[in-house]
């Protein structure tokens, strides 16, 4: 098995330690140790940060890459400066940095991202000889524990304050199967497909609550703060991404109070050609006794009956939805957030609240490209038709005109007038 297909296969399958870490080979005649190649791409998770170390030899040809073809994550972090007689290029980055994403799952917190190849041609040249590279990148982490890579505070604190922080919510924001059963293994939708996602919150010993998605809304990287955007929840719970021609909502009743399911339907930026999509929701929750209200409330718009209604509570505390003056919108309140003018983030973390994102969602193709593009190419079609039946319909005519011409001639003959005595 050669170097390059070792690495590719390695490569798709990630997790196999046996191909991707070989075991040591026995020398036939020496009868040393003699340690196998290591792999073209090693990962290190680290309590606060990850490394990356990538062999300058990446495909196993023997002609080395160049260290300035290498970045991490959507937010393109190059690597740290490397001599030339280095044989890897190394990245150190924090755990929240280079816009990775973070899932939580019931025992794990997973931060994945990716590393980029992308050669660039050298000088005039305009053509390139190394091929352009996608190696995912993934950490697990136990959810006991600190993984953060923010600073980590003093441990000597009141014993009030230490209970009232073990109290703290835990918010995840989940891609769910169709059935709702089991979370999404792969992000992947056409367009014209419905993505199906699940908030919830791990209440652990506390009282019982209620989740709400207060706002969401979709950009093209991690950093919600970022243009373009859309808005799928907006006005406290108000599903405005239905208003439209998508039939989004949410599924009513609740499969439990801590957890809210709703539906999106799929969808991509005009005039960009990207096709990820990351979906950042503000999640909150309310004690499980409490009444839904315009504040705390969960609302689907349907066009058959074109009203808004809730998955809970009055029907009336969806009314604002129309007008929008259920309160502060959501774009508003994150321009306000990087005002500074705000709660903290910690401070709303501790008030049961969380910002939670999911993605990225990869969209394989654009359906509605094509039917466009069908939909264009159809008249010279028609008129092509067209024409050849007009042809085909005078070449019929003129052979059964001149086959009953004919018929004509053999039925009356014409007989010869004799001149008069």
């Amino acid at each position: 098995m050669g170097p390059s297909y070792r690495l590719f296969v390695c490569l798709l399958l990630w997790g196999s330690l046996e191909l991707c870490n070989p075991l040591p080979v026995w020398h036939d005649e020496s009868q040393h140790l003699m340690p196998s190649k290591p792999p073209a791409v090693m990962v290190e998770c680290q309590e606060d940060q990850l490394v990356v170390m990538v062999s300058k030899d990446l495909f196993g040809t023997g002609k080395l890459i160049r260290p300035a073809d290498l970045t991490l994550g959507p937010a393109n972090c190059e690597p740290l400066f490397s001599m030339d007689t280095d044989p890897v290029v190394r990245f150190e980055v924090g755990l929240h940095a280079c816009g990775n994403s973070v899932q939580v799952t019931d025992d794990a917190l997973v931060y994945s991202t990716f590393l980029f190849h992308d050669p660039r041609p050298v000088g005039n040249l305009s053509i390139l000889r190394t091929n352009r590279a996608e190696v995912p990148i993934e950490c697990r982490y136990p959810r006991q524990g600190n993984v953060s890579s923010w600073a980590i505070l003093p441990t000597w604190v009141p014993f009030r304050t230490t209970m009232f922080s073990e109290e703290k919510l835990v918010f995840s924001l989940r891609l769910m199967e169709e059935n709702w059963s089991t979370e999404k293994t792969t992000p992947t939708f056409q367009l014209g497909d419905r993505a199906h996602l699940q908030a919830q919150v791990h209440t652990g010993s506390h009282v019982p609550l209620r989740v709400f998605v207060d706002h969401c809304v979709a950009t093209l990287t991690p950093d919600w703060n970022t243009s373009p955007y859309h808005t799928i929840v907006d006005f406290h719970g108000c599903l405005v991404d239905g208003l439209t021609d998508a039939s989004s909502a949410f599924q009513a009743p609740r499969p439990r109070p801590e957890t809210l399911q709703f539906t999106v339907d799929v969808f991509h930026f005009a005039n960009d050609s990207r096709n990820t999509i990351y979906i950042t929701c503000h999640l909150k929750v309310t004690p499980v006794d409490r009444v839904p209200d315009q504040i705390s409330k969960a609302c689907s718009f349907s066009k058959s009956s074109n009203r808004w209604s809730p998955v809970e509570g009055p029907v009336d505390i969806c009314r604002c939805c129309n007008k929008g003056s259920c309160g502060v919108s959501g774009r508003y309140r994150r321009l306000r957030h990087l005002e500074g003018q705000s709660v903290p983030r910690s401070r709303r973390h501790v008030t049961e609240e969380a910002d939670v994102t999911v993605g990225p969602l990869i969209f394989l193709g654009k359906t509605r490209d094509h039917s466009v593009e069908g939909s264009t190419s159809s008249p010279p079609s028609v008129m092509l038709g067209l024409g050849l039946a007009t042809v085909v319909s005078l070449t019929l005519a003129t052979i059964v005109l001149g086959f009953t011409g004919k018929r004509r001639a053999a039925s009356h003959p014409v007989c010869p007038v004799s001149a008069s005595q």
